[in-house]
């Protein structure tokens, strides 16, 4: 049921109004008492008379990498190189299999939640604190208790062979983004100094990084690196500062290569042991869509690549990211792109991963926020007879993985819904102004408005288009007047004037401001 808060000139404080999206979307923000209970009662003994076979990689240069407000630390990486040019990359994730028993309190509830949600203040997790942001957390100077994925590669990148086992790890140091970006890629100088132990480990992770991101560009993947909003509070008087589009650097690349390196190898892994497992499926998409957005880029003047009898490879698609690449329109474009495609989802079934070219992919790398990878580290726990108790039915997994797809799809509409609104208290002081803009979508009812000032959208109406009476054309993705012919169409520049805020519908009102 959605929550509406009345539509009034002064909006209620921010806290309030995300308190209400929670509630819409059906997110609980406590955990039950006993669930905290159970979460208390967990052994935090890790010492090595615990182990039992564990590996002991405490040793190893291993490190986390992640944004600077992060909490959840459940990968870490490291790379070594080998004789004969080939590499060694370790993927080592918090055990949480080990923590989280089927059918105990909080099994049952982080099921139920499936994902962890992310607000502009807060996260809402899917395991209590206790756990998340500190028993399976890997925080750096302490050992914790890790599923790893050792993979080896070729001089080219192509992996050889890989194996899989329970590890123990001491993460040398807690890492961000943007550090790695300012060691490795701006040579700060009193950085590469302070961190000079890490520093050939870093450097390996980098060329290892390139190897495989250039294999996985050969195959097909689909190279997306659409900017996302970063929206800026004071958290102590949850007030949003700013709204600007979120830094993007080479070591989130990085981490990422690694995860899919890591995540394809446990697919296939589980797929060749023959037992039912969890998949992370991504099917081809479909033709009439896909023809749609061709259309609209030979509309645009930009050269389309042929098919092969309206076959839809994810070359063709790749092709086309490189043929936007770099131009003014190449944000929106990439954005229909991504409307054209299917939504991934959970499955038992292998169909294939479209997007990343993958036969075989499934989620392994972060089960402090995902359920799905939880599962996977038991299936995978059973594969390396450990004492992993008996997984479920595949029907039963069946009916899993598509409540966690669920799950997913709720928590993406959160996030959306929390941006949306963000957006909304943002600019409340800032209606009657006027703003260049650029069209990001067009439809029956108007057109939405991307600010180049502001990382924010809104909707200018046919309401406000009262010049001349405007035609949708679906196809050409454009309004036409009847009468003067103009056009509104995406990538169009545009000016438009804030004309207020609607705190339900959660977007901005635009008015066309002349000239065009």
């Amino acid at each position: 049921m959605q929550v509406e808060l009345p539509h009034m000139e002064k909006l209620p404080p921010f806290k309030v109004a995300l308190d209400a999206v929670s509630r819409e979307f059906g997110h609980s923000l406590d955990f039950s008492s006993k669930v905290l209970k159970e979460a208390k009662k967990i052994s935090h003994d890790i010492s090595p008379e615990t182990w039992g076979e564990r590996v002991d990689l405490c040793a190893e240069p291993i490190v986390t990498i992640d944004g600077e407000t992060a909490r959840d630390f459940d990968d870490a990486v490291s790379v070594d190189t080998l004789p004969e040019g080939r590499w060694r990359l370790l993927v080592s994730i918090a055990d949480v299999s080990h923590y989280v028993r089927p059918g105990s309190a909080i099994d049952q509830e982080a099921y139920h939640r499936a994902t962890s949600a992310y607000f502009p203040d807060r996260c809402i997790p899917m395991l209590p604190e206790e756990l998340s942001n500190n028993l399976c957390s890997l925080v750096p100077q302490q050992d914790r208790l890790t599923m790893t994925a050792e993979m080896i590669f070729d001089r080219e990148g192509r992996r050889e062979e890989s194996r899989f086992y329970r590890s123990v790890i001491r993460s040398a140091a807690r890492l961000t983004y943007t550090l790695v970006h300012r060691i490795l890629d701006l040579k700060d100088q009193a950085l590469r100094q302070e961190y000079a132990p890490l520093l050939g480990p870093l450097e390996r992770m980098e060329q290892l990084f390139r190897l495989l991101r250039t294999q996985r560009l050969k195959r097909g993947t689909l190279d997306f690196d659409l900017p996302e909003p970063q929206i800026v509070m004071d958290l102590e008087e949850r007030n949003i500062e700013r709204i600007v589009k979120a830094e993007r650097y080479a070591s989130h690349r990085l981490i990422e290569e690694f995860m899919i390196a890591a995540n394809e190898a446990v697919a296939e892994f589980l797929e060749g042991s023959g037992k039912h497992s969890i998949y992370r499926v991504h099917e081809t998409p479909n033709p009439e869509k896909a023809e749609e957005f061709m259309s609209l880029l030979h509309n645009m003047g930009f050269q389309v690549p042929r098919m092969k009898g309206h076959v839809f490879s994810p070359k063709t698609f790749a092709a086309v990211i490189e043929t936007i690449r770099g131009k003014p329109e190449e944000r929106l474009l990439n954005t229909l792109l991504l409307r054209t495609m299917k939504q991934a989802y959970y499955d038992v079934k292998n169909k294939g991963h479209f997007g990343l070219a993958s036969r075989s992919y499934t989620h392994f790398t972060s089960p402090i926020r995902r359920y799905p990878d939880l599962l996977v580290h038991r299936i995978l726990g059973q594969q390396l007879k450990s004492d992993q108790p008996r997984m479920v039915s595949r029907s039963v997994l069946s009916k899993m993985a598509e409540h966690c797809s669920e799950r997913e799809r709720n928590a993406m509409k959160t996030e959306w819904a929390t941006r949306d609104l963000a957006a909304v208290y943002f600019m409340q002081n800032k209606i009657g102004e006027v703003y260049q803009g650029i069209i990001a979508n067009v439809t029956k009812f108007g057109v939405f408005v991307e600010l180049k000032d502001y990382f924010v959208q809104g909707l200018l109406g046919l309401r406000n288009l009262t010049d001349d009476y405007y035609i949708f054309n679906e196809k050409k993705h454009c309004l036409q007047g009847k009468k003067n012919k103009q056009k509104f169409q995406i990538g169009d520049e545009i000016r438009v004037k804030v004309g207020g805020v609607n705190l339900v519908r959660r977007w901005l009102d635009f008015s066309l401001e002349k000239p065009i």
